[in-house]
């Protein structure tokens, strides 16, 4: 009896009907965590390798980049078991680590690309002061705040659920999210109000300073030259991107979880999937094309990969 009590058991019921096909789901998966590792890591790489590219600016793109790949970690090697496994299955234990660390790794993106908009700020409103103001040390400190922050929240949200009496198994997602408070015998208004702090503290702070770096950055630039505006569509139209994407999946997600409609599997697999396949392989693809110190050096990559390849053959 007693180890029953240390270990709970929750059934997932959001994948769809897998049968014959489910050798093909696993493959179609993997590929594309396969994609997400490559792209973000490869970009990654570029920006340790280059000298010009370690500026923060392009320091914050690779911190944001790591995120991606370990959020994706996070969620695809338990969904590529489940898809070979007959009953998908984990521990209410398991469970509250990956709702941890989904939550934690989503709240880091938004802290870090309000740490790029102020470095965007500084370089566009203020020039001159920006190599005293972003030195090393303050880049080190907002990396630090955009990771440490996140978890500090949630480290004691997830003791608060771990410390709640379950009266419901059943999980209706491919992954452990905010599904896990339907499992609650009783609605915890501690939680509730302290999920409300730390989605402020989070998303919705970080948000509203994006908001008014970019203004503030919008006002500089409709008074300067061309070339001024020039370089600031370059640098800050990829964040501002991304902030909205990640803004409105997160939002989605929020409220899809909070809706009490008994959807079909496949419609609540269609409304999990944006957050865990298109935002990571989104930001590699925006700051690959859109970033052209980035984008030049990906050209060379490839092209000496491709060189290499023909003098092997000749």
């Amino acid at each position: 009896m007693e180890e029953e009590v240390n270990v709970t058991y929750l059934i997932f019921d959001g994948h769809v009907e897998l049968n014959k096909y489910r050798y093909l789901y696993f493959m179609l998966v993997f590929i594309v965590y396969l994609l997400i590792i490559c792209s973000n890591s490869t970009i990654v790489y570029l920006i340790w390798k280059h000298p010009n590219l370690q500026k923060p600016m392009y320091i914050f793109i690779a911190a944001l980049l790591l995120n991606s790949v370990l959020l994706s970690t996070d969620i695809y090697p338990k969904l590529l078991i489940d898809l070979l496994s007959v009953k998908q299955i984990t521990s209410y234990q398991a469970c509250l680590v990956q709702y941890f660390l989904f939550y934690v790794l989503v709240d880091s993106e938004f802290l870090l690309l309000a740490a790029m908009s102020y470095d965007r700020y500084v370089s566009i409103c203020k020039p001159l002061q920006y190599p005293t103001i972003m030195r090393k040390r303050t880049v080190a400190i907002f990396l630090a705040l955009a990771w440490l922050f996140p978890v500090c929240h949630f480290v004691a949200m997830a003791t608060m659920c771990a410390n709640q009496k379950l009266c419901n198994f059943t999980l209706k997602v491919i992954f452990c999210n905010n599904t896990i408070f339907k499992l609650f015998c009783v609605t915890s208004k501690a939680i509730t109000v302290f999920g409300v702090i730390t989605l402020f503290n989070n998303v919705g702070v970080p948000v509203f300073f994006v908001i008014y770096t970019y203004t503030r950055i919008l006002k500089i630039c409709y008074g300067s030259s061309a070339e001024v505006r020039k370089k600031a569509a370059q640098t800050c139209l990829p964040h501002l991107l991304l902030m909205i994407n990640h803004f409105l999946l997160i939002t989605y997600d929020v409220i899809i979880v909070r809706l009490e409609y008994d959807l079909p599997k496949a419609a609540r697999l269609m409304t999990t999937l944006p957050l865990v396949v298109y935002n990571p392989l989104f930001n590699p693809i925006v700051y690959g094309l859109k970033m052209k110190a980035i984008s030049k050096h990906l050209k060379r990559l490839f092209c000496h990969q491709n060189m290499n390849k023909c003098c092997s053959y000749g």
